[in-house]
């Protein structure tokens, strides 16, 4: 059962029918059956991991709400903390870092690991919460049934957005009258994420699986192709998962938090990561960068920190080098953007570009983008030396014709899909730019009925004829699933 599949939305129509007739106080109750019967369908193999990692954690949970709440020392609550973090991230650190660590460091035999379905979400999501009862932000939920939902929501649990405590108790336990608003914008988001992911991420996979997968026959300019291509699949694949997730639970009148604001607008790296999985980057301020001292300890300290925590970023995307190499990338464009930001004011003084002007916004949006797109060659790549080889191809080998004659027809494209590709990404562009203005659901929700059911349903049927399929892929897979 997958957010791309028909019996997903005939499983979410019969919970909502569920749901809305019983009352509000017992309507949790079909989100965690919900919840529970979707995970179970999803990865019968996985499924007793979450369910035991659910009982350790509510048990920690209770612990560290007692100790705070009982005035124990400083140093026993720390202790009890720091247990509780190791036994919930175990499972996340064995599954995922185990095969990397016997293999390549130790050069010992590996073990076949079942890796859970949503494994690192839901371990980001069980260590915000123990952190924040331990700290008394959040008292520690008592009723198993409600913390088992906040685990295991069904339509975050594979790919986020990671929420935390405080932000979904309400809206999970309190139950909702229903509303029209809430379900057609629940409607919009579950076609603009069918667009997103059937539009572009899988006809542009196509052209990104045949370079990468024999980069040593595509170098040079295909190298670049591949780049652009792979930033706008990852961001409209995960997205697209974002909106089928939030569409799903604001049929529930449940609204969870924003992941992406039009992060390949950022002029910077900085403001990249505040754009970009949002979730995430507020996770790894709070819970790594912060509590190492942030930037309060003076320079020196703060590039430690912007490096210590994006190395952890890198693990926590996957094992290996490239991941750690990827993190690495983007800790050093942080710190050099900072460092040489005087130096690039000047320059810029001297060829008369005005510091707000919206010239300099082009150059340093396009420029980020372009660093992004390097490091994502890597993050891509099957391992950090092809990674670094392809990137060497870009600058080593010159074959620009490639743009101009009919190679990038041999890539699994037709030119009618390469029309399709760019009209959807210009489209997404422009939606995008579009809604720094005004909210365009709530443009459409305007409308007259017939006019924003024409829409709702013209755009279907526009999916329908030119959205990917086949291509010998599997358009249940979602890219960020496999993290």
């Amino acid at each position: 059962m997958s957010y791309i599949f028909i019996y997903f939305y005939l499983f979410v129509g019969i919970l909502l029918v569920m749901y809305y007739i019983l009352p509000k106080r017992r309507r949790w109750l079909v989100l965690l059956a919900g919840s529970m019967i979707f995970y179970y369908k999803l990865s019968k193999t996985s499924w007793n991991v979450l369910i035991i990692t659910i009982l350790i954690s509510y048990s920690m949970g209770l612990l560290l709400d007692y100790m705070h709440n009982t005035g124990k020392s400083l140093i026993k609550c720390r202790v009890a903390l720091a247990v509780c973090l190791i036994l919930t991230t175990l499972p996340l650190i064995m599954t995922k870092e185990g095969d990397f660590v016997l293999q390549s460091l130790l050069h010992r035999k590996t073990y076949p690991w079942i890796v859970p379905v949503g494994l690192s979400f839901y371990t980001l999501q069980i260590v915000s919460y123990l952190v924040d009862v331990s700290r008394g932000r959040v008292r520690a939920q008592r009723n198993l049934g409600k913390y088992a939902l906040f685990v295991s929501f069904f339509p975050q649990i594979i790919q986020g957005p990671i929420p935390r405590y405080e932000q979904m108790n309400s809206q999970l336990f309190d139950g909702h009258s229903f509303k029209e608003e809430s379900f057609i914008k629940g409607i919009q988001m579950i076609v603009w994420g069918f667009f997103l992911k059937l539009m572009i991420a899988d006809k542009a996979s196509i052209v990104v699986d045949a370079i990468f997968l024999d980069w040593e026959a595509y170098r040079g300019s295909y190298v670049l192709v591949a780049g652009i291509l792979y930033s706008i699949q990852l961001y409209a694949d995960f997205l697209s998962c974002l909106c089928l997730a939030k569409g799903v639970a604001e049929l529930f009148d449940i609204h969870l938090a924003e992941n992406f604001r039009q992060p390949y607008l950022s002029q910077s790296i900085k403001e990249f990561w505040g754009r970009w999985h949002i979730s995430l980057s507020s996770w790894l301020k709070d819970y790594i960068y912060i509590p190492l001292g942030g930037n309060r300890k003076g320079k020196d300290r703060k590039y430690i920190n912007l490096i210590i925590t994006f190395i952890i970023s890198g693990i926590w995307h996957g094992a290996g080098y490239k991941y750690i190499f990827w993190g690495l990338m983007h800790a050093f464009y942080q710190i050099g953007g900072e460092i040489t930001s005087n130096i690039r004011d000047g320059i810029f003084r001297c060829i008369g570009i005005e510091k707000r002007g919206r010239v300099r916004g082009y150059i340093k949006c396009l420029t980020t983008c372009f660093l992004v797109m390097l490091a994502w060659i890597i993050f891509r790549a099957g391992s950090l030396r092809t990674g670094i080889s392809m990137l060497y191809s870009m600058v080593t080998v010159y074959n620009p014709w490639i743009f101009f004659d009919d190679s990038l027809l041999t890539l699994g494209l037709s030119w009618k899909e390469w029309g399709v590709l760019l009209t959807s990404v210009w489209l997404l562009f422009k939606m995008e730019s579009l809604q720094r203005n005004y909210c365009i659901r709530d443009k459409i929700l305007g409308q007259p009925r017939v006019i924003r059911w024409g829409i709702y349903l013209g755009a279907v049927a526009v999916i329908m004829v030119f959205g990917t399929y086949g291509y010998g892929f599997d358009a249940s897979d979602f890219i960020y699933g496999g993290f």
